[in-house]
Order: C-alpha cells, then sequence, then structure tokens
C-alpha cells in the first residue's frame, strides 16, 4: 500500500519534466541557417528519388562555414560537371591568353607555280577551325590558305594532301564510350587535327510530294561521306506530335544512313553527324577547297599514318597558318555549350604542352599536381576522359568544390566564372530557373547523361554572400528533368536566402 504514492509521485514528476522538455523546445530559436538546412534536407529526401543517391555540399566562400551537405564525399559519376575540372586545369596551367597554331608546310620544292612535294596539315590540337568562329563558314580557313598559296604564285600541287594528326596520340575516343555513340556529334573522334568540330552538318528537308525521298544536304559540301537516303515524305501533320529522322554511321565508315518519315509540312531538320578518321576529313576538304579556288591538286588526301613517312618539319617551308582564339574563349565555348570534343582536346593539350605528347595519361600528369595543391586528394578521383561522357569517371561534391573554391580565390576567376552557364540566361542554363532569384544570379555547369544530373557553381544571395554548390545525383529511374527541378529549387532558395530571415518573428516570439 505504501507503494502507491511513491508511484503517483514519480508520474507526476516524469510529467512535468515531459512538460518542462517541451517548453523549452518552443522556445528553442533556430538561426536562419539551421533552417535552411533543414528545409534543404528535406528536399533531398523527396519520395521520387528514394532508389537514387543524392551527393551534396555547399558552403560559404565568405567564412567558409558549410551551409549543408550529404554524401558530400562519396564518388558520383558526375557527367559534364567533369568540364569543370579540365577548364579549370586548363586555365590555370595554359593561361587565358593561350592560343594554339595550325601550319600548313611542305619539304618539296617551288617553281613556275608548281609545288613539288607534299603539303602537310600539321595539327596541334586545335578545336577551333571551324564555323563558330568564322561567321558560320565552316571552310573560311581553308579558303584563306588557298589565297595565300595563289599569292605566292602556286598554281599547282604535284603532290599529296596529308593530314598530320600526331601531335596527339591514343584513342580517338575516351575510355569507356559506348559503342553506339559512333555516330552523335557529342562522341566525335578526337586527335591532333579538328576540322568542323570532327562532324558534317546534315539537312533534311522534305521531298517535292507525299511518297517521295526527303531532301538531304550536308556542310561542308564535300565527297568525303556518302549518304543513303531511306527518308520517306509524309502527309501534312502525320506522325503526330512530332517527327523522327534517324542517322546511322557504321563503325570505321563515312556511310550515313538516313532515314524516317518526314511531314510535308514540317520544318527542315539539322543535325551534327561525327566522321571517322579527322584527318583524313580535313585533308580532303582542303583539297576540295584548293581544287575550287583553282589550285590544282595531283595527289591524293590521306593522313600521315596512311602515307608513312615523317615530315622534316626543321627544314620544311611554312605556307600558311592557322592561330586560334584564346583559350578563353575556348573555354567558355566548352562551358556554355558542354562541347565535349573541346573538352577532350583541352585536356590533352596540357600534356602536349608540357610533356611533348598528347594524351589523357599526360594530361593527368598536369593536371593531378594541381589538384592536390587545391587540397584534393587525387587517389579519390577517376578521369578517363575531360568531358565526363565516361561512366568510369568518379569525383564527389567536396572535390568538386574544392576546385570552385581553389578558382574563385585564383588569378583567373574571371574567364572562369565568365565561361559557365548563366540560370535563365544563356548556354545549358538558359531555359531553367526563369523568373526566379537564381535567373542572371546563378553561374553553373550542368551536368547530364542516363541516370546522372549535376549541378555546381556559385550563387549570390539576398546578402551578397557568394555560395559554392555542387549537386550530383545517381541512378535515378525518373525522367531527368524532376532532378533539374530539384536542383532549380535548391538554387532558387539560395538565392533568397539572408541570414536575417525570420530573425524578427522569431525575436518577438521571445519577447525581445
Amino acid at each position: 500500500m505504501k507503494l502507491i504514492p511513491v508511484v503517483i509521485l514519480f508520474a507526476v514528476i516524469v510529467s512535468g519534466c515531459a512538460s518542462s522538455v517541451v517548453v523549452k523546445e518552443a522556445n528553442v530559436r533556430h538561426s536562419p541557417a539551421e533552417l535552411l538546412r533543414k528545409e534543404l534536407a528535406s528536399r533531398f529526401h523527396d519520395p521520387e528519388f528514394f532508389n537514387a543517391f543524392w551527393g551534396v555540399k555547399i558552403q560559404s566562400l565568405k567564412t567558409g562555414q558549410i551551409i549543408y551537405q550529404q554524401n558530400a564525399n562519396k564518388s558520383f559519376m558526375p557527367a559534364s560537371n567533369l568540364k569543370l575540372y579540365t577548364t579549370s586545369a586548363a586555365l590555370t596551367m595554359l593561361t587565358p591568353e593561350f592560343r594554339y597554331v595550325t601550319k600548313l608546310e611542305t619539304n618539296g620544292s617551288t617553281a613556275g607555280g608548281i609545288l613539288t612535294g607534299d603539303v602537310y596539315l600539321k595539327g596541334s590540337g586545335d578545336p577551333t577551325i571551324c564555323g563558330r568562329y568564322n561567321g558560320g563558314n565552316v571552310i573560311l580557313t581553308f579558303q584563306q590558305w588557298a589565297d595565300s598559296l595563289k599569292a605566292a604564285g602556286i598554281r599547282e600541287i604535284k603532290g599529296n594532301i596529308v593530314g598530320d594528326n600526331s601531335a596527339f596520340d591514343g584513342s580517338a575516343y575516351g575510355a569507356g564510350w559506348a559503342a553506339d555513340y559512333e555516330t552523335d556529334w557529342y562522341a566525335a573522334q578526337m586527335g591532333g587535327i579538328v576540322f568542323n568540330d570532327n562532324c558534317v552538318d546534315m539537312t533534311v528537308t522534305a521531298g517535292d510530294s507525299v511518297g517521295a525521298p526527303a531532301r538531304i544536304s550536308w556542310n561542308p559540301n564535300t565527297k568525303y561521306i556518302s549518304v543513303v537516303n531511306e527518308t520517306v515524305t509524309t502527309p501534312p501533320d502525320s506522325n503526330p506530335p512530332g517527327y523522327y529522322i534517324s542517322f546511322h554511321r557504321a563503325w570505321s565508315s563515312n556511310v550515313v544512313h538516313v532515314s524516317g518519315d518526314f511531314p510535308i509540312n514540317k520544318p527542315a531538320w539539322h543535325e551534327s553527324i561525327s566522321v571517322d578518321n579527322p584527318a583524313r576529313y580535313a585533308a580532303t576538304v582542303l583539297k576540295e577547297v584548293l581544287e575550287r579556288e583553282g589550285i590544282t591538286v595531283d595527289g591524293e588526301a590521306e593522313d600521315i599514318h596512311e602515307a608513312r613517312i615523317k615530315p622534316d618539319y626543321e627544314s620544311a617551308t611554312t605556307l600558311a597558318t592557322y592561330t586560334s582564339p584564346e583559350l578563353s574563349v575556348i573555354v567558355e565555348t566548352i562551358n556554355k555549350r558542354s562541347q565535349n570534343l573541346y573538352a577532350e582536346q583541352l585536356f590533352r593539350t596540357m600534356g602536349m604542352v608540357f610533356f611533348g605528347h598528347g594524351n589523357m595519361r599526360t594530361g593527368r600528369y598536369v593536371a593531378y599536381p594541381l589538384y592536390s595543391r587545391w587540397g584534393i586528394d587525387t587517389t579519390r578521383i577517376q578521369m578517363h576522359d575531360g568531358c565526363g561522357l565516361s561512366p568510369d569517371d568518379m569525383v564527389s561534391p567536396t572535390t568538386t568544390v574544392s576546385v570552385l573554391t581553389a578558382m574563385y580565390h585564383g588569378k583567373y576567376f574571371k574567364p572562369f566564372y565568365e565561361s559557365l552557364p548563366i540560370a535563365g540566361v544563356d548556354g545549358s542554363l538558359r531555359y531553367r530557373m526563369k523568373g526566379t532569384a537564381a535567373e542572371n544570379n546563378v553561374h553553373a555547369k550542368t551536368g547530364t547523361i542516363e541516370h546522372v544530373s549535376s549541378l555546381s557553381g556559385y550563387v549570390t544571395d539576398k546578402d551578397g554572400e557568394v555560395f559554392v554548390f555542387s549537386m550530383m545525383v545517381n541512378h535515378f529511374t525518373v525522367p531527368t528533368s524532376l532532378a533539374e527541378k530539384a536542383e532549380d529549387g535548391v538554387c532558387e532558395r539560395l538565392a533568397s536566402f539572408s541570414m536575417n530571415e525570420g530573425m524578427e518573428s522569431q525575436n518577438n516570439r521571445s519577447g525581445k
């Protein structure tokens, strides 16, 4: 009987303690950063991604405070976020003023308007001989070279046009690239010579009548490729809600099969298709241009490996040169457009400049020591290409934030920052975050391959504080648009964030 009061007393004490805890919790003041952290956590635990993995790190560049992190040190496939590693290293090691020089050279002799001997297109790894920097004229450089030859009195070449791509060695593709990428522009072959992004630009338009083949043309207008037209012009608005044209180029072939139904009332379809053997492609188009400009070429177009010769460049005569735009311009093309080939060329160029051979191995010899100086443990990253197309690439949000932080405090932040897509304005972020606080604020690199989405860069909050962030998600099975929506929502929240938000209402609740 004496136990009953004791039990009652214990219950009262416990009840009182619980009441006291509740009261104290109600009076807890959470800082704006803590509240933001809770909000972000809920975003990254969206049930849509229950079978996926998010890796996130968001940090203040002013104080170093980590605003939020989740799986920040885990390895993720970064997709095109890997271009941040390539372009940051290239800007730092080569400098923004670096330019490529491509030469047209010969060991032959000239007499009476006839050049006797082979002409070498000596590649330097330059990706910019194309229409992008020449007002849309993809053959302008070759036309200018023809003018230089004519100005020197040359009207005939008794020899071959040889594409020398030996500035780079190794595979023409990144390690782990899928075989079914062969036709696509974003997986164009790399090497010492690049012309028109190592692609032909194809245009398909409706035929004259229903049932007729569609019309197909390509630029440059070259015989290097041939086209098998398997298309059919169909009635107006057939095949709703859209139409689809398929392009296929078989392995080691330059025969392009084009198939599909083309409604007679639809606008032109444009597609860039990669070519096989870019060195011989460039030599072929150069030969065709020279002949159209009135210079007879008696020989063939071939690449240096087919020719089985080793030119003596020390005693060679330079016939013409092409100098690229500055590296800062090339880096902007890489990051804004997410141009894979340019990133591959740039990573190998670092190896060529510092070690005399351009390949992924020598590129890593240049880049990895730099990353180490930036505080990155390079045994924890894997770079099997320079653009992020390989599924074997692995980095973490932490290492990515380290790259971005190092560039922010480094000498070449301005060209790096300006190269990144701007939310709602340009590049791969042109149509994202429009009409929000993130528009014209976020500068960040996108990254997308199958089951992978990433976004890493910089955002400025309402107080003017700059945050560096990296968000990566792997293995999701929902549409990529949902991953991008989540990334955009975080950026929009950070752009509208203030360290002072909510403090006034909290002060009022606490009686201050």
